[in-house]
C-alpha cells in the first residue's frame, strides 16, 4: 500500500496506541492536518492556545496514562515554542513524541520562511531525535521513536518532518519493528543483600521511577519486611499512599519534618528510582554522612552522578525489588520505629480553622476522590500542595519537578483530564504561575473540561519573596506584582465561570454546591502575601539547618 508521509504519521500514531494528539496546526504541517481532519473519527486532536500548553498538555496526558504523549507544532516558532515543554518532560523523565514540521528538504538551511534547526536546538533536552529527509525512513523513525521514549529511563523523541517528506509517498508496511533493544542488565545484588541484613535503621527513598517501573506494591512489601520508613522525591510522591503508617511524606528543601530527619538519621537508604537532585540533599558533605546507600536506578548514568554511592544496583525496580524480597527476612526495628513516630508529631498542623494554604488545600481534598488527578504550577503553592495534599494513588499527581515550570499546571490539568477520560480534574495554582499560560483556558473551555482551579492569589511571586525575606534582607525587587487582573472576571471572558473566597467556609460552600460539569471553574482563594513555605532547608544547608516556622516550633 503507498500512501503519503503525513498518511504515514497518522497510521502509525494509531498503531502505536495513540488516541489523542495536541498541537497547533501551521504552515509547514498543513499535509499532517488534512490527515488528521479526515481521521477525527479515528484520532482526537485538541488545539491548544499556544504550542507550549500543547506540550504540558501532552505532558499531563502522558503521566496519567502510563503511555506517551504526542503533540504536534509547525515548523520555527511553532517548534521553538515547543522547547519549554520538551524540557520539561526531559528532566521529569516523561515519554513524549514532540512532532515538528520543516520546510521542505531542498529548502533546508538557506534561513527559509519559519525555518528552524529544531534538531540541534533540542539535542541537550531529547532522548533522541530526527530529521526525516526520505519518506521510506518515516515508518521506521516513528516506531523508534516510541521504543525510545518508553525504554529505559523514559523521555521525549521529537521528530521533525520537512513538508516534502509529508507529501511524498512510498510503500507502507504497517507492521515495522523496533530496532531498538535495551541492554540486558544483570544485577549483582550480593552487597545489597548484606547491607540491608545489617542495618538497624533502614529508610526507603522512592522516587518517581518506582512509579515508571510499577514497583509500588514492591516498595510497599520492602517497608513492611524491614520495619522502614519510606522518604518521597517530588515525583515519587504518589508512589505510596499518604495513609500508609510509615509513609513520611516528601524529603529534601521543603519536605516533611520527620522524612528529612529520619533520611538524615538512618544508617542504610535504599534510594530507588532518584536521582539526587540539589534540592532533595543540599549539603552533599552532610547529606549520607552516617549511612549506607543502596541506588537503585535503572539508568546507570544517575549511578554515582550527584552522590557516591556506595552499593550501584543498575536495572529495572520492580525486579531487583522482586529479588530483594524473595531473600530478605523479616525485620523488628522497635527504637527506630519510635523515633519516626516521635519526628512524625512536628508534622502535624495545629490550626485547621484559619484561611492558610494547608488549611484549603485540605478544604478542597474533602471532596475529591482519592483517583483525582492533581495538578499543580509552580512556587509556593506546590510546595503546600506536596506537603498537604493526601495523595493515595499513583499517576495522581502532574507537576514540573526538576525544571520547575511556572505555567506548566493548566495544559498539564488538560491533559490530565482528557487521560482520565474528562474526570473532574484539580489545578492548584498561584497568582504569578497562572499568568504565564492562562490561555489555555480557551482550550479547557472548549474542550468543556471539568478543571477545578484554585488560585491562591498573594499579590507577589510568593517563593522568590520568601527567599528575598530569608536571605536578602527583605529587599523585595520585583516579586511585588501590583496587578489589578480580575480572575474571576478574565475566567468569565474566556467562558468560563468562577467566584472568590475569603474564608474556610465560604470556599466550604462552593464546593458543598458543586462546580459545573461541563467547563473549567476557578475559586480565587486570597491569601496572606508573607505565608510561607515550612519546614524549609536552606539552599544547599542540612537537616541540621531546618527551619520549621517563625517560631521554629
Amino acid at each position: 500500500m503507498t500512501l503519503t508521509g503525513a498518511q504515514i504519521l497518522v497510521e502509525e500514531l494509531i498503531r502505536h496506541g495513540t488516541d489523542t494528539v495536541f498541537g497547533y496546526p501551521g504552515g509547514a504541517v498543513l499535509d499532517i492536518y488534512d490527515e488528521l481532519y479526515k481521521n477525527a473519527k479515528r484520532l482526537r486532536h485538541i488545539i491548544a492556545a499556544h504550542e507550549q500548553g500543547a506540550a504540558h498538555a501532552a505532558d499531563g496526558y502522558a503521566r496519567v496514562s502510563d503511555k506517551p504523549g504526542v503533540v504536534i507544532a509547525t515548523s520555527g516558532p511553532g517548534a521553538t515554542n515547543l522547547v519549554t515543554g520538551i524540557a520539561n518532560a526531559y528532566l521529569d523523565s516523561v515519554p513524549l513524541i514532540a512532532i515538528t514540521g520543516n520546510v521542505a528538504v531542498p529548502l533546508l538551511g538557506k534561513d527559509s520562511f519559519q525555518e528552524v534547526d529544531v534538531v540541534g536546538i533540542t539535542q541537550l533536552i531529547v532522548k533522541h531525535n530526527f530529521i526525516v529527509r526520505e519518506v521510506n525512513e518515516l515508518e521506521s523513525v516513528i516506531t523508534e521513536a516510541f521504543a525510545l521514549a518508553m525504554s529505559g529511563r523514559r523521555g521525549p523523541v521529537l521528530i521533525d518532518i520537512p513538508k516534502s517528506v509529508q507529501k511524498a509517498r512510498c510503500e507502507y508496511s504497517g507492521n515495522c519493528r523496533s530496532f531498538y533493544a535495551p541492554r540486558q542488565i544483570k544485577p549483582e545484588l550480593d552487597q545489597a543483600f548484606e547491607a540491608i541484613k545489617s542495618c538497624r535503621r533502614p529508610y526507603i527513598y522512592c522516587g518517581g521511577g518506582v512509579i515508571a517501573a510499577h514497583a509500588e506494591k514492591e516498595v510497599l512489601k520492602l517497608s513492611e519486611r524491614l520495619s522502614a520508613p519510606i522518604g518521597l522525591s517530588m515525583m515519587g510522591l504518589t508512589a505510596i499512599p499518604n495513609s500508609y503508617p510509615l509513609n513520611l511524606g516528601m524529603c529534601g528543601m521543603h519536605g516533611k519534618y520527620a522524612s528529612s530527619v529520619a533520611q538524615s538519621e538512618a544508617d542504610l537508604m535504599i534510594a530507588v528510582g532518584v536521582r539526587f537532585s540539589d534540592r532533595a540533599t543540599g549539603n552533599l558533605e552532610e547529606y549520607t554522612k552516617k549511612c549506607t546507600v543502596v541506588h537503585i536506578d535503572i539508568d546507570e548514568a544517575e549511578l554515582g552522578k550527584n552522590i557516591p554511592s556506595i552499593i550501584e544496583v543498575c536495572g529495572d525496580a520492580k525486579q531487583i525489588l522482586s529479588r530483594l524480597l524473595d531473600e530478605l527476612p523479616k525485620k523488628e526495628n522497635t527504637e527506630w520505629t519510635k523515633s519516626i513516630l516521635e519526628w512524625k508529631k512536628k508534622d502535624v498542623c495545629d490550626d485547621l480553622t484559619s484561611f492558610t494554604p494547608g488549611n484549603i488545600i485540605g478544604c478542597v481534598k474533602e471532596f475529591c476522590k482519592p483517583d483525582t488527578v492533581v495538578a499543580t504550577d509552580v512556587g509556593q503553592h506546590q510546595m503546600w500542595v506536596m506537603q498537604y495534599y493526601p495523595f493515595e494513588k499513583p499517576r495522581t499527581l502532574l507537576t514540573s519537578g526538576g525544571l520547575g515550570t511556572m505555567g506548566y499546571g493548566l495544559g498539564a490539568a488538560i491533559g490530565g483530564c482528557v487521560a482520565s477520560s474528562g474526570a473532574e480534574t484539580v489545578l492548584f495554582t498561584g497568582d504569578g504561575s497562572f499568568g504565564m499560560n492562562l490561555n489555555e483556558l480557551a482550550t479547557a473551555v472548549s474542550q468543556r473540561l471539568p478543571i477545578l482551579i484554585i488560585l491562591m492569589n498573594n499579590g507577589v511571586l510568593g517563593m522568590v519573596r520568601q527567599w528575598q525575606d530569608m536571605f536578602y534582607e527583605k529587599r523585595y525587587s520585583s516579586t511585588t506584582l501590583g496587578r489589578k487582573t480580575d480572575f474571576v472576571a478574565l475566567a468569565k471572558a474566556f467562558g468560563a465561570d468562577g467566584c472568590t473566597v475569603d474564608s474556610l467556609h465560604a470556599l466550604r460552600g462552593v464546593l458543598e454546591s458543586g462546580i459545573p460539569h461541563d467547563g473549567p471553574f476557578l475559586v480565587e482563594c486570597k491569601i496572606d502575601m508573607d505565608a510561607k513555605v515550612f519546614p524549609m532547608i536552606p539552599p544547599g544547608g542540612s537537616v541540621k539547618e531546618i527551619r520549621l516556622g517563625g517560631e521554629d516550633r
